[in-house]
């Protein structure tokens, strides 16, 4: 089957989603494609993805590719980085088979991930899961034995929202952020709890009508939008004090402060609200286990890890919570509702005069019909 389609490349897949359009093919070099980076190319509305690299390496079972070809994207996979310098942004190509045209000369070829050749490759990388598992076991009990100090003892910025005694409510961008968040509308519009987004999660919030108080990370996948929301801009830094985020936020004409610490941004949010004396800390979206972290690239998890010791006493979290009970309406429970709903409207006709002498009268027929 052939393909034709204007042509979007980045090398950063998230900076790439930004600027897609429907029926656009996108051009990424993307190790592993994760599950969040695959549902918002697939919210895009493209119909190919040609990936530079491996869209399943074998590390890990990554989800990524399964969620392309379930929303009907073409996976062209594995045709190397050279195809960055063949192609410019808005080029006009075709796809047959699994070769690339430019004005009708090859300019690359790969192999065409199909969902057979994907559940292949992920039997396999299931097999090494133990094997990464006992490494990021190994790392993150490393890397805690170092960062303990660190993570446990940061100096905290002041900050001028107001978390003393509330509820905080921190928003990542993750898995199902989005179903979860709806699943706890009711809590969000009674609470009102204040609302933290961590990098991309503040245009989640956005994207939801829920405006972020504060917005907190190293401002690389956050909007502009977003930025100018009017939120409180903090901007992770690393441990010794740089702080490229800030540049982008001076770019913009706006001002913030710097968090220096090891770890992820979403530690560091949990972080900020438990030292300001939050009363309560509900994450969504949040990551919490191997698959995520090594979706991200990390080697371990020693900041969340402590992260969690250290605040576990006031932190729910929310991931999955869309998840927990589902249940849909029966035709025996449609019955049942509006059984209920009749009953009190037949007891006001029993009681009302006009319907008492309708009784009456029909009680009388019913007699003199059958000569009682």
């Amino acid at each position: 089957m052939d393909y034709r389609g204007t042509v979007k490349l980045d090398r950063k897949t998230k900076n790439l989603i930004k600027r897609l359009k429907p029926g656009d093919i996108a051009v990424i070099d993307h190790k592993d494609i994760d599950e969040v980076a695959a549902r918002s190319l697939a919210a895009a509305g493209i119909k190919v993805v040609i990936n530079a690299n491996s869209s399943i390496s074998g590390r890990y079972p990554n989800p990524g590719p399964t969620v392309l070809k379930k929303s009907g994207i073409v996976i062209l996979d594995r045709v190397g980085s050279n195809i960055f310098d063949q192609l410019r942004e808005g080029d006009q190509i075709e796809i047959k088979g699994n070769k690339i045209f430019l004005n009708q000369k090859v300019v690359g070829e790969g192999e065409l991930l199909t969902e057979e050749r994907i559940d292949e490759l992920l039997k396999k990388t299931r097999a090494n899961l133990e094997k990464e598992l006992e490494k990021f076991v190994e790392n993150t009990l490393q890397y805690a034995k170092k960062e303990k100090s660190i993570i446990l003892g940061l100096k905290v910025p002041e900050i001028k929202t107001s978390l003393q005694d509330r509820h905080v409510l921190i928003v990542v961008r993750g898995q199902d952020y989005q179903a979860d968040l709806r699943a706890i509308q009711t809590y969000i519009t009674e609470i009102k709890p204040v609302i933290i987004g961590v990098d991309g999660g503040a245009d989640a919030c956005l994207e939801l009508d829920l405006k972020p108080d504060i917005i907190i990370g190293d401002m690389d996948s956050v909007s502009d939008r977003a930025l100018k929301s009017g939120a409180e801009l903090v901007v992770h830094a690393y441990p010794d004090g740089r702080a490229p985020g800030m540049e982008r936020l001076k770019k913009l004409g706006l001002n913030g402060v710097t968090f220096p610490a090891p770890g992820t941004s979403e530690d560091i949010a949990m972080l900020l609200a438990y030292e300001h004396g939050a009363s309560l800390i509900v994450a969504v979206g949040t990551h919490s286990n191997i698959i995520d972290f090594l979706e991200k690239g990390r080697p371990g998890m020693a900041s969340t890890f402590l992260t969690r010791m250290k605040i576990g006493s006031i932190l729910v979290d929310a991931r999955g919570v869309s998840k927990l009970y589902r249940k849909s309406f029966s035709r025996k429970d449609l019955t049942y509702l509006v059984a209920a709903a009749l009953i009190p409207i037949l007891i006001i006709l029993l009681i009302s005069p006009p319907m008492q002498q309708l009784v009456r009268l029909l009680v009388v027929w019913f007699r003199l019909t059958l000569g009682i």
